[in-house]
C-alpha cells in the first residue's frame, strides 16, 4: 500500500514550525525591548554624568573669571557677594539637575519594569495558548490521517471490486463468445 499520508504529515509539520518560529521571533523581539530599555537607562546615566560635568565646568570657569576679577583693586567686596550668590545658584542648579534625572530615571526603570512585567505576562499567556494550539494542531493531524488512511483503504477496496467485477464481465464476454460460436 502507497503512503499517501506523508504529504499530509509534512503539511503539518510545516505549520507546526512557521507556528514555532512565530513564538520565537515575538520572545526575541521582546528581549530586544527590554535590551533597548535598558540600554536607555545607561545612556541616561551617561547623559546626566556628561551635563554634570558640563555644568561643573562652566562653574569653575566662572570660578576662575570672579578670582582674576577678584585680584583687581576694590573689587573684594563686589566679588565677594558675586561669587556667593554664584555658588548658590550653582548648588541650586545641581541639585535640581540630580532631582531631574533621578525623577526621570526612575519613572523610566518604573515604565520598563511595568513593560517587562506586561511582556512576561503575554510570553506566559502565549506559550499556554500554543501549547493548547499545537495540541489541537496534532490532534487535527492524527484526525487527518486517520481518515485519509481510511478512505485509501475504502478505495482500495473499492478497486479490488472494479477488478473483480471486470474480470466476471471478461468471464462472461468469454463464455458468451464461445457458446456463439458453438
Amino acid at each position: 500500500m502507497a503512503n499517501y499520508t506523508s504529504p499530509i504529515t509534512t503539511t503539518f509539520e510545516l505549520q507546526r514550525r512557521s507556528i514555532e518560529q512565530g513564538q520565537q521571533a515575538i520572545e526575541q523581539s521582546l528581549d530586544v525591548q527590554k535590551q533597548l530599555g535598558d540600554s536607555l537607562i545607561a545612556g541616561l546615566d551617561s547623559q546626566e554624568q556628561l551635563q554634570r560635568r558640563l555644568v561643573e565646568l562652566n562653574r569653575d570657569t566662572v570660578t576662575s573669571l570672579l578670582d582674576a576679577v577678584d585680584g583687581l583693586p576694590g573689587a573684594d567686596v563686589a566679588v565677594d557677594d558675586l561669587r556667593e550668590s554664584i555658588d548658590g545658584s550653582y548648588e541650586d542648579l545641581l541639585d535640581g539637575h540630580e532631582e531631574a534625572f533621578d525623577s526621570v530615571s526612575e519613572e523610566l526603570e518604573n515604565g520598563i519594569d511595568n513593560v517587562d512585567d506586561v511582556s512576561d505576562d503575554l510570553l506566559e499567556t502565549l506559550d499556554e495558548q500554543l501549547e493548547l494550539v499545537l495540541d489541537a494542531h496534532e490532534e487535527l493531524e492524527d484526525q487527518s490521517v486517520e481518515v485519509t488512511e481510511e478512505l485509501v483503504g475504502q478505495f482500495e477496496e473499492l478497486q479490488e471490486q472494479a477488478n473483480d467485477v471486470q474480470d466476471q464481465i471478461e468471464q462472461v464476454s468469454e463464455e458468451a463468445a464461445e457458446a456463439v460460436e458453438a
